[in-house]
């Protein structure tokens, strides 16, 4: 009887620590998960790249973009906020002032303006990015275009408590909105914060330069009493923007403004009324000049799938460094000869 019991007893205990060593097995000890490719150690999520700028950044991909209508009479200059967007388009207005179309996407500059109103033409450039259009009033044709095409946009004159006024500057080279304003009443107005951007080429290695005429200085002449120009920064690789011959500051920051890639680009242009205001082709095709790395590289332009594209001679879109870009468009009248000098 107690030969029977011992048996059992060691039999039961066998038993036992069989199952201990099963369950032991079956939760094994966490091992430590090296980060992806697209996680950075000690940032708040994955980063991406920027589709507009080809640099890694942590602003979503799918993000929607926003245009702001930025001032360049000389009473608004200098701007605020240039320094931060990712495209900027240069285009006459009304006179001989341009002003800036600016496409935000991957960076959040503290303030943005002086804020001016809106033109068809800026209306496209917008469009191809799918941006909310930020402006302070506009022409009766861009009002009417926003209006009938079902466009996202905040018009200050309608919403004023976006903005603000600067009591230092006079109006209306004093108007001033910012990121935050702009997507709070993005969602006061239920205005999706997803868009459809653009797909843009970059080169596949940036370490490799450009080939083509040297230009490391470039000088752009809208007309006899406006010019701005570019000079290249070997040691940043970026040209440094100029307005009037004299260099192009932020007035929040103090930056200077610089862009990775200039494409300068002409375009058909036509007065149509007394008060100046003007129709542009947009549409192309026509000649362009691509300035990266103190280079210069010929190339013709046209509007696809929304978006002003350069091609080269071979017929491929030429490619962008990654980094901000400044695109400026200048009228066939006199033409991109003429209106553009290099060095």
């Amino acid at each position: 009887m107690r030969k029977g019991i011992v048996v059992a007893l060691m039999i039961t205990l066998a038993l036992l620590a069989g199952g201990c060593r099963d369950e032991t097995k079956s939760v094994p000890e966490p091992s430590p998960q090296a980060p992806s490719e697209t996680e950075t150690p000690g940032a708040e999520g994955p980063t991406v790249v920027a589709p507009l700028t080809g640099q890694v950044t942590a602003v979503p991909a799918e993000h929607r973009a926003i245009m702001v209508m930025i001032n360049n009479a000389p009473k608004a200059r200098p701007q605020s906020g240039l320094d931060k967007a990712d495209i900027v388009y240069e285009v006459l207005a009304e006179g001989d002032i341009t002003r800036f179309a600016a496409i935000y996407h991957s960076q959040a500059p503290e303030v943005i303006g002086p804020v001016r109103s809106i033109r068809p033409y800026y209306v496209e450039l917008g469009e191809g990015f799918d941006a909310v259009m930020v402006h302070a009033g506009g022409s009766p044709d861009a009002l009417a275009l926003l209006r009938e095409g079902g466009y996202a946009h905040l018009d200050e004159i309608h919403n004023p408590r976006y903005f603000w006024r600067d009591p230092s500057r006079k109006a209306p080279h004093n108007l001033y909105t910012d990121l935050t304003s702009i997507r709070r009443a993005m969602a006061d107005k239920g205005y999706a914060d997803v868009g459809k951007l653009p797909r843009l080429p970059f080169v596949d290695d940036p370490r490799q330069n450009p080939v083509g005429a040297p230009a490391r200085k470039v000088e752009i002449r809208y007309a006899a009493t406006y010019r701005c120009g570019y000079e290249y920064d070997a040691a940043r690789q970026v040209y440094r923007r100029l307005t009037q011959g004299k260099l192009h500051r932020d007035r929040t920051t103090g930056e200077m403004l610089t862009a990775v890639n200039v494409i300068v680009l002409e375009a058909q242009h036509r007065v149509l009324d007394a008060a100046g205001r003007r129709e542009i082709d947009l549409a192309g095709p026509g000649r362009a000049y691509v300035f990266q790395r103190g280079v210069m590289r010929t190339g013709t332009w046209e509007r696809a799938n929304g978006v002003l594209r350069v091609y080269g001679e071979d017929g491929t879109e030429i490619p962008l460094y990654p980094g901000n870009t400044w695109v400026n468009i200048v009228p066939t009248n006199p033409g991109l000869t003429a209106s553009v000098r290099y060095e």
